[in-house]
């Protein structure tokens, strides 16, 4: 498995959990706010490969507890089932970043026990999705229905969505929160406007009027929170 990046450690990535970040490239949505659109190309430059990847995690035994797979989308990665497996019998936990749009390989790594932790990206409101993601005929049915896997508890999980001025109102804020009702915890991430975002012209929220989007979301959920702010 091709792997593109790597953060050797992380206190913030993984709740709970002293862990490295391993970046995977490919996508299959195009955020205009992306952080790392660097990586939609599953053919974007390679840093090192599995066997390199596990040579680095015998080393880091005891000082690192988990392993984070972000990307791009991870799930497009058909080869991810045994890398993770493999790291899983290193003694490492798992959290996979994720944009839910397929829910098919999502279930098929958690009901085999091989991801501790999932953060599913809430894009927009179901009708603003399409907009959002640079995609405007997308179909949001996948989704919806890792949005629902994910409320039934099968593994924990948050999800969480970055703010971006441009796209985001408290309509929309509303709609997100009767959509994800009863979830276990919910953040709303603060934008950055970074060199590698792939458009220019996006703004952040006011503080403002995150504190105004998190009450209006903290009563459907149970954990909200802002991140970034």
């Amino acid at each position: 498995m091709k792997i593109h990046g790597l953060m050797k450690m992380t206190l913030l990535d993984f709740p709970g959990q002293v862990a490295c970040t391993v970046f995977l490239g490919g996508c299959d949505m195009r955020c205009p706010f992306c952080h790392n659109s660097e990586l939609l190309d599953m053919n974007a430059p390679e840093v090192m490969d599995e066997n390199e990847l596990y040579d680095f995690l015998s080393k880091r035994k005891g000082l690192l507890d988990g392993v984070v797979f972000t990307g791009g989308e991870p799930l497009l990665r058909k080869d991810i089932a045994p890398v993770m497996e493999r790291i899983r019998g290193m003694g490492y936990k798992i959290k996979l970043d994720t944009n839910g749009n397929h829910p098919d390989r999502l279930k098929e790594l958690v009901e085999a026990g091989l991801v501790d932790y999932v953060a599913m990206d809430i894009k927009n409101s179901p009708e603003k999705y399409g907009v959002t993601i640079g995609l405007p005929d997308f179909d949001t049915s996948k989704v919806k229905e890792s949005v629902q896997f994910l409320l039934e508890g099968k593994v924990p999980y948050e999800f969480r969505t970055t703010v971006v001025k441009q796209f985001h109102d408290e309509d929309s804020m509303r709609k997100i929160a009767e959509w994800i009702s009863g979830a276990e915890r919910y953040y709303l991430q603060g934008f950055v406007d970074r060199e590698t975002v792939k458009f220019s012209g996006l703004e952040a929220c006011s503080k403002e009027q995150m504190n105004s989007f998190l009450e209006i979301v903290k009563s459907s959920v149970k954990e909200a929170d802002l991140r970034g702010v």
